[in-house]
């Protein structure tokens, strides 16, 4: 008799079978680890975008301190007389209270000799003045001028119908300006109890 092998029983079959679960088994595993292509792109861009931003405001802060460093220069040279150009601000005043001692009738009477001293003076007044124009130092003479308290120091009041509420009247000192900052205020006298001064952009009546 022949002996028939029962196919349900092949080994071969069987061990085939096998090797197919445990590889499809396998399969899923295997995939775990290794990286999406879409995540892998989504962290790049992320990344990138960090990158970005943080050259940005490396790039703005630069800037910033380029410009900052600049008007520092510039103030530096505009303002750094400032201390030195205060204390010559005497010499100044009592140039002029030389010149003010001398009355205009007294220049009349005067003989050449002190008429050429009092000429001396005015002109070494205005020779300190155009020295400290070229510093960027100015003299305020705010005659006639809207009283500012940015630039002047009001010491009294003038009665005055006549003349605009808050005109200066009356320079008592002379003041300074260095650039656009005040050095030193005018001492000055302003009108009161006249007509009110027009607000900025009216006319004056």
């Amino acid at each position: 008799m022949t002996d028939q092998k029962n196919p349900e029983h092949d080994p071969q079959r069987d061990g085939g079978a096998h090797e197919s679960s445990i590889t499809s088994e396998a399969s899923p595993n295997s995939s775990i680890n290794e990286p999406e292509p879409f995540t892998e792109i989504e962290n790049l861009i992320t990344e990138n975008s960090a990158l970005k931003d943080k050259v940005l405001r490396t790039m703005a802060e630069m800037e910033n301190l380029r410009r900052r460093t600049e008007r520092e220069v510039a103030d530096a040279k505009s303002y750094g007389v400032t201390s030195f150009a205060r204390d010559m601000l005497t010499f100044g005043d009592n140039l002029r209270r030389a010149i003010e001692s001398v009355s205009a009738e007294e220049r009349d009477a005067a003989s050449p000799a002190l008429l050429s001293f009092v000429e001396g003076i005015e002109l070494t007044e205005r020779d300190f003045l155009s020295r400290l124009a070229r510093h960027g130092v100015k003299k305020i003479d705010p005659q006639g001028q809207k009283f500012d308290p940015n630039m002047h120091e009001a010491l009294f009041e003038v009665p005055d119908p006549s003349a605009i509420a808050g005109t200066v009247l009356q320079v008592v000192e002379s003041g300074y300006a260095i650039g656009d900052r005040c050095l030193r205020p005018a001492k000055v006298g302003v009108a009161k109890g006249g007509p009110k001064a027009p607000a900025d952009g009216e006319a004056a009546n």
